[in-house]
């Protein structure tokens, strides 16, 4: 076996000083690119000609439409697109669709309290702060910030104004809070309600785990955010946003008016390489039965919760047909609880440089699903939840070994 071979094997070649110089290098280039993009735009708008934060000039005019008492305006997209130029003193920006459900107008119309850039800078320093707190808690060691920070996914949704770092808080919280206070991680489950293509799989691993407190805690969550979003803004804003998932359906998923190459899942990996809609459902659904089952298995066994918690993070990107290069911020949930159960208990073959593949794809998916249309994101993600399944398995088999041994010395 070559030198590199057994480096990448073993994952000696990561040492905590590379960590270190690695992430402050990205950190140090994700900053000076945010700093200069801001520099070279012209007022809100960048050199590209769309306004800065791109995605959240939805959510921005989705709240200011709110604050009208207009709330089921933000569904139809000429009316959206209206207020998103009128944001911007009549100036043609680009269409940012929102389809978000009605209880997350809420959050939309506090951003919305504020001009455009003080809302902008709001939504991306809470939920940051919120990612990053929800990390340093998992994993509570000198290099966690650091490495959190870095990870590139951040500079990812920092550029497109999106919300993942609410997604990874949420989902890293709950996880973190399942054994200790499981009620509260059913809230915190319940609230992820507003991206419900991530909640595909939650509901396979807790009823496997019998989490029945935290199972009941996310229900009634649910049914609150409904409740309250039917009693403030009324029935017809519901009707208004089943009406409007025919058009994330068709345009932005089926016929990838997002872009193939940004879409890092098995449906728009087939859809990229051909195959028509009928065959990348297929291929999708393929994979989410395996997840479920693989999920299944884990979460009934009586392995570490963290890698039950990695194996369900990474899950939850794979399932779903929508997941955005963005949304690989959920990554760092996987990554994070992995970690802790490598530091505890030793790293395996191959772990820390799979690992180190999963930290750093979120740089690279899209520009090389566009350049080969070689899904790295999706297969990276594959091969992270096998590899949970794997360590889940050999543990097993270790601590059988393990027993057997005491039995016999006995």
């Amino acid at each position: 076996m070559t030198t590199l071979a057994c480096a990448l094997r073993s994952g000696d070649w990561l040492t905590v000083a590379r960590i270190k110089s690695y992430s402050w290098i990205l950190l140090a280039v994700t900053v000076a690119a945010i700093a200069g993009w801001i520099a070279l735009s012209d007022g809100l708008i960048d050199r590209n000609g769309k306004p800065l934060g791109t995605d959240f000039s939805n959510v921005y005019a989705a709240g200011v439409l709110t604050l009208q008492g207009q709330a089921a305006d933000a569904y139809d997209p000429p009316l959206q697109h209206a207020m998103e130029k009128a944001v911007f003193d009549g100036r043609d920006v680009p269409f940012f669709g929102w389809h978000y459900p009605p209880f997350f107008f809420a959050i939309a119309a506090i951003t919305a309290l504020l001009p455009y850039a003080g809302g902008l800078a709001l939504w991306v320093v809470s939920s940051l702060i919120a990612y990053l707190a929800v990390m340093r808690a998992i994993l509570p060691r000198p290099q966690t910030l650091l490495v959190a920070a870095a990870f590139p996914a951040v500079f990812v949704n920092i550029g497109h104004g999106q919300n993942a770092f609410f997604t990874a808080a949420l989902l890293g919280g709950a996880l973190l809070l399942i054994d200790r206070r499981p009620w509260l991680a059913g809230i915190l489950i319940g609230l992820l309600a507003y991206k419900p293509q991530f909640g595909v799989l939650i509901p396979v691993a807790l009823v496997a785990g019998t989490r029945w407190p935290t199972i009941a805690a996310a229900a009634a969550t649910v049914a609150a955010l409904v409740a309250i979003s039917f009693a403030v803004l009324g029935s017809d804003v519901w009707h208004a946003f089943f009406q409007s998932m025919s058009f994330t359906q068709n345009v932005v998923l089926e016929q990838g008016g997002t872009g193939w190459e940004k879409i890092q899942s098995a449906f728009s990996a087939a859809r990229h390489w051909g195959a028509d809609i009928r065959t990348a459902y297929t291929v999708q659904g393929l994979l989410a039965l395996s997840l479920a089952a693989g999920l299944a298995w884990l979460w009934q066994s009586d392995a570490a919760i963290d890698l039950k918690a990695s194996a369900l993070a990474s899950a939850s990107l794979l399932a779903t047909p929508y997941v955005l290069d963005y949304d690989l911020m959920v990554i760092s949930v996987a990554i994070v609880f992995f970690v802790r159960h490598g530091l505890a208990h030793g790293f395996r073959d191959y772990e820390i440089s799979l690992l180190a593949a999963a930290w750093i794809v979120p740089l690279l998916s899209r520009s090389i699903a566009g350049l080969t249309t070689i899904p790295l994101g999706l297969i990276v993600l594959i091969g992270l939840f096998a590899l949970t399944l794997r360590r889940a398995s050999t543990d097993r088999t270790t601590e059988i070994s393990g027993e057997h041994v005491r039995i016999a010395q006995a």
